[in-house]
């Protein structure tokens, strides 16, 4: 039997490319390991033994703990429900696309595609396993692996190097080895930790293994991982991350995937991003910025907007203004009661006390320098969070994710800003199930007038060349969006 292979020369996105007349960078296109020679690469890395292990408990297993329980179990557990059939199945060409490199470097002209961003399913969730000797050979050969099948389409294609981050150690080890040796100039970082409580270890591995706290490598972190943050800057390479929450509290359906997807990745990324800002890693690396991928941007809008509004009700001096106990007028107070307060406290004026209630006293902090809970982020005034938050993060969104309006919306957003929206199509997964469709998406929201033009181009173009060219001016050499990357940094200059 003969597949035909013959598609359009022109697709519409294709077209609307041509049109535009600047490159797109796509920062998020998923692709699937062929097993086979992955477990050839695992076997290198870690020998036979290991292969068999990793074959026997998938990494993420977790996700299929579900399958492998009654329904007694799931809710005696709570296991939530992973989700399934995760692939585009009806067009074979599009399934084919996402596994084989020199396919999916033909199709993205059809996408209206310069260069793109390539996460591999495997590489996403390696980061994650909880097996030290599992992990961290499984992402070496992942990015082996990527870095070998990759590397004779790097003008238009390149892999994410999967970086483990338990300790900042293991971070650095296969972070130098993935771009010193490997030549992988983009990294995916886990968007946090699962760390057993210790107060709970005493229970046994199965409660420690459920009663856990999430790190996050920033704020109240069990490690301090600035010596990672500053090999990131050292070897030029921006730290992204896609991570799920699936399983958190609020993500824990036993029957319904779709509850526990919605929102899942914003979810995780929030967690991070918050920790990064207020840990105080934007200050101390004012040269570092990261992404999060798939979660959307219109979180990234509503949270800018909310620290700089915690801060300005919030801030110290506000607080000892305005919420402190001690300036309470105590006569005032009980003339107030007298006058007003009849019945209610007849009787018991002698009881008032400063007038906020008998647990008020056990939410005063412990000591004055707790007050100030923007000290590590280095907030003085509204202006720094614009400075340690607007440019430093950067939102993965879906081209057919209408609300990165919200992103756009510089009439809504603190002082007038766009918050750094840019291109993650997600294509390869079930959510896109053509991978041709791409362009025309995104254009589509510029058509029916939900970003303008001039957005747009940040969405598609500008961000993305703001963000890999932050650390390594070279991050486009080679590449077909090489000349419009050295015009962007020429006009910064």
């Amino acid at each position: 039997m003969t597949i035909a292979l013959d598609r359009p020369q022109k697709t519409r996105s294709a077209q609307i490319r041509e049109k535009l007349g600047y490159p797109i960078i796509d920062t998020d296109v998923h692709t699937q390991e062929f097993e086979p020679a992955v477990l050839d690469y695992l076997e290198q890395v870690g020998g036979t033994e290991l292969v068999e292990r990793f074959k026997e408990n998938l990494p993420g297993s977790s996700r299929f703990k579900w399958y492998k329980q009654s329904w007694e179990e799931r809710f005696a557990y709570r296991t939530n429900r992973p989700n399934w059939w995760g692939r585009p199945t009806k067009n074979t060409l599009n399934l084919a696309t996402i596994s084989l490199p020199k396919l999916l470097h033909e199709r993205l002209e059809e996408a209206g595609t310069d260069f793109a961003v390539v996460y591999p399913n495997l590489a996403t969730m390696a980061p994650n396993i909880g097996n030290e000797e599992m992990r961290q050979a499984i992402c070496r050969a992942v990015n082996t692996y990527h870095a070998d099948i990759f590397r004779p389409y790097s003008d238009r294609l390149t892999p994410i190097a999967a970086i483990p981050l338990h300790t900042p150690e293991e971070g650095i080890e296969e972070l130098e080895y993935a771009v010193n040796v490997l030549g992988l100039k983009a990294i995916q970082i886990p968007g946090y930790v699962r760390r057993p409580i210790p107060a709970f270890e005493k229970y046994g591995k199965e409660v420690a293994n459920e009663v856990v706290w999430i790190d996050n490598f920033g704020l109240d972190s069990e490690y301090d991982y600035d010596s990672f943050w500053a090999k990131c800057v050292e070897l030029k390479v921006v730290p992204t991350t896609h991570a799920s929450s699936q399983g958190w509290t609020t993500q824990r359906s036993v029957t319904n995937a779709q509850y526990n997807h919605i929102n899942h990745f914003a979810f995780a990324a929030e967690a991070l991003c918050k920790s990064l800002f207020f840990g105080g890693v934007t200050r101390r690396f004012p040269q570092l910025k990261f992404a999060f991928l798939e979660g959307g941007s219109a979180w990234g809008a509503s949270l800018y907007a909310d620290i700089i509004w915690h801060w300005e009700t919030r801030n110290k001096q506000h607080l000892l203004s305005n919420n402190n106990p001690d300036i309470i007028d105590k006569e005032a107070l009980v003339e107030l009661y007298t006058r007003y307060g009849g019945e209610l406290v007849d009787g018991r004026l002698d009881r008032i006390g400063n007038g906020l209630g008998f647990h008020h006293q056990l939410l005063a902090p412990e000591n004055p320098g707790e007050l100030d809970e923007f000290e590590l982020a280095g907030i003085e005034k509204p202006e720094d969070v614009r400075d340690r938050f607007l440019n430093h993060f950067y939102f993965g969104t879906e081209s057919d994710d209408t609300r990165v309006s919200q992103a756009f919306n510089r009439a809504a957003n603190p002082f007038g800003d766009r918050v750094k929206a840019f291109l993650g199509s997600d294509s390869g997964h079930w959510d896109v199930p053509d991978i041709t469709a791409v362009t025309a998406n995104a254009y589509s929201m510029a058509e029916n007038e939900i970003i303008t033009e001039e957005d747009l181009r940040y969405f598609l173009s500008i961000h993305p060349l703001e963000l890999y060219t932050s650390l390594n001016q070279d991050f486009f050499k080679g590449t077909g969006v090489e000349k419009t990357a050295n015009e962007y940094l020429a006009a910064k200059k």
